[in-house]
């Protein structure tokens, strides 16, 4: 890299919309991969977003901070988006209100044993003790977790992480799961991505059919009402 190249790359980093436009131009490159494949489950575009966005911060020893600054516009905009939900879930309210009793159990029996399996395999493996206490809330989206981990004596960045990788695998491994159970009902399949999965489940219903994602979306915004409920309750006994 010459010095004229040098100095716009040092002045560029320091910009938000650099970073900005790298954040969404990773996503756009994997969304297209996703798209040319069919929308294969390994192929989630926020996976390989990730790993493209870090390798860039990586190859130019950016610390996140710097890069976070020009990208927040995108963290804001998780508010916006998950308000946005409320717009097929008003389309599709009547199917909606025909099921509230089978979410209602739904969301209870998944939510708790979400919570419960967790730590106590994460326990019966010697997983420290903060650590537990940061998986504890890992089924919902990131803010509320990182509150509820924070509050209980958690590590709320780590629970960020954890958040994210239980999104992304359960993004991957819903479609072929309920196939390989045999569940064909877009409701049931919606709900259980959103329930244990949060944002990026739902996303990725949304790919698969419009119903189950709107079911996804209420599924994820339940169990972040239900989880810091339960986690107050369930967490100390968990914990011994």
């Amino acid at each position: 890299m010459t010095g004229g190249n040098f100095e716009l790359w040092v002045y560029l980093s320091r910009t938000p919309l650099l970073w900005l436009t790298v954040t969404i131009g990773a996503y756009v490159v994997a969304d297209r991969v996703s798209a040319s494949v069919g929308r294969h489950p390994l192929a989630n575009p926020v996976l390989h977003a990730v790993w493209m966005i870090g390798l860039v911060l990586a190859l130019t020893k950016t610390p996140y901070s710097v890069y976070f600054e020009g990208a927040q516009f995108v963290h804001f905009m998780l508010g916006p988006a998950t308000v946005a939900l409320a717009i097929p879930l008003y389309g599709h309210r009547k199917t909606v209100a025909r099921a509230i009793l089978p979410m209602t159990a739904a969301l209870l029996v998944g939510g708790t044993i979400a919570l419960i399996s967790a730590v106590a395999f994460a326990r019966a493996l010697g997983v420290p003790h903060d650590v537990l206490v940061s998986l504890a809330p890992k089924s919902v989206t990131a803010g509320v977790a990182m509150g509820v981990s924070e509050k209980f004596g958690g590590d709320p960045t780590l629970t960020a992480v954890l958040v994210m990788m239980t999104g992304v695998i359960g993004a991957i491994v819903v479609t072929p799961l309920m196939r390989a159970t045999g569940i064909k009902d877009m409701r049931a399949r919606g709900f259980a991505a959103g329930l244990s999965a949060h944002g990026i489940g739902t996303a990725r219903a949304f790919q698969v059919d419009l119903l189950a994602g709107t079911f996804a979306g209420i599924g994820m915004g339940l169990n972040a009402m239900l989880t810091p409920i339960l986690v107050p309750v369930f967490l100390p006994w968990l914990l011994g």
